[in-house]
């Protein structure tokens, strides 16, 4: 009975992604018709042709924002978590309850902000600003992830390191980092997802076409195609795939780096 249901929640949870796949492959003329099809036997692949042709530009400008992205977010997110976690930095408590509501400001303010800030800097339609935008929301999720692993780290691996003449810094690098690989990977998913997915700050900081990532594009491409919808369906297919490796990919690191902060203390 229990495994039934699990594979009826399954099945309807995972029917919008088989129906954009099974979209994607028809031509569009059979996804107007009163019945649908199921099974695309009269397969095309012309949709997936027009999507790499008009929104490979935008694939390729989400892919260099989320690594952009996720850089940034560790260059500040690691040594952040490093200070509270090990080195006891002055005030811990306090910038770890500013970074939890710092996630609670909502985007449309922070978005007018950065729009101005874009604008007087003349960052407007350029991955730069998008990148610092994203930033802002991936950092504060990635430190605490990171801080919650690297407080279960014994102070005495970093006090041995200390002995042998390392430095903080290369405590860090040489110790904390390998033995928080799973946390790193975690904070570089969760931050690839953020930007790759991020519409609200793309459709503030992009006022032309050329410079918008995919989200903004497959919305554009929604507007301009109303009626080729194998092409709108192929792109939104095409935008799933780096998300779908990646999620499988790293699943058992992020499963690892997720728990293991909550059971050390």
């Amino acid at each position: 009975m229990k495994t039934a249901l699990g594979v009826s929640i399954l099945a309807v949870m995972l029917f919008p992604l088989y129906w954009m796949l099974n979209a994607s492959l028809l031509p569009s003329t059979e996804l107007i018709q009163p019945e649908p099809t199921w099974l695309p036997i009269h397969g095309t692949l012309d949709g997936y042709r027009n999507a790499l042709q008009s929104q490979g530009g935008h694939l390729l400008t989400s892919l260099y924002v989320a690594l952009g992205t996720v850089a940034v977010t560790l260059a500040v997110a690691v040594p952040a978590a490093y200070g509270l976690a090990q080195l006891g930095a002055p005030l811990g408590r306090t910038l770890l309850f500013a970074l939890l509501v710092a996630q609670m400001i909502p985007g449309i303010v922070m978005a007018n902000a950065f729009y101005v800030a874009a604008n007087e800097l003349y960052l407007i339609n350029t991955p730069i600003a998008l990148i610092l935008a994203d930033s802002t929301l991936c950092v504060p999720f990635a430190v605490l992830i990171l801080h919650a692993f690297m407080r279960g780290i014994p102070a005495e691996i970093r006090e041995a390191a200390a002995l042998d003449g390392a430095s903080s810094l290369r405590a860090l690098r040489s110790v904390i980092l390998p033995v928080s690989r799973n946390a790193v990977i975690t904070a570089s998913l969760f931050s690839f997802l953020f930007a790759w997915a991020d519409f609200l700050y793309a459709v503030t900081l992009t006022t032309r076409d050329e410079a918008a990532p995919i989200t903004v594009g497959i919305y554009r491409f929604i507007g301009a195609h109303i009626s080729d919808w194998n092409s709108v369906m192929a792109t939104g297919v095409i935008a799933s795939l780096p998300v779908a490796v990646l999620l499988v990919v790293a699943q058992r690191y992020v499963a690892a780096g997720i728990t293991s902060g909550s059971v050390k203390d």
